[in-house]
């Protein structure tokens, strides 16, 4: 699946209209929340794993990120910690 960088902005601005300031402003808050969620799930233990990746596909989903949601639910499906994941959804995050 390739990589959209314009995927957020389009459903940002399908949102808000042509705000571009909004747009920034709310582009802003999905990625500081996304690297929030992946903190928690670098900490995670047990079940708190599989939650944070769900978490994280939804804030993903509503935004339009679609590579980042997929990642996100294999992300839930791995084990906990694993480190390959999360350098995948380390990557995916900082192309936003």
């Amino acid at each position: 699946m390739a990589y959209d960088p314009g995927a957020i902005d389009a459903t940002l601005a399908a949102a808000v209209g042509d705000e571009p300031l909004l747009i920034a402003e709310l582009r802003g808050a999905f990625i500081d929340s996304a690297r929030r969620v992946l903190a928690t799930m670098e900490s995670a233990t047990g079940e708190q794993w599989a939650g944070a990746a769900f978490r994280l596909k939804g804030l993903a989903a509503s935004f339009g990120a679609v590579r980042l949601m997929t990642l996100a639910a294999e992300a839930a499906l791995a084990p906990v910690g694993d480190p390959t994941t999360l350098r995948r959804l380390h990557r995916a995050i900082d192309r936003f």
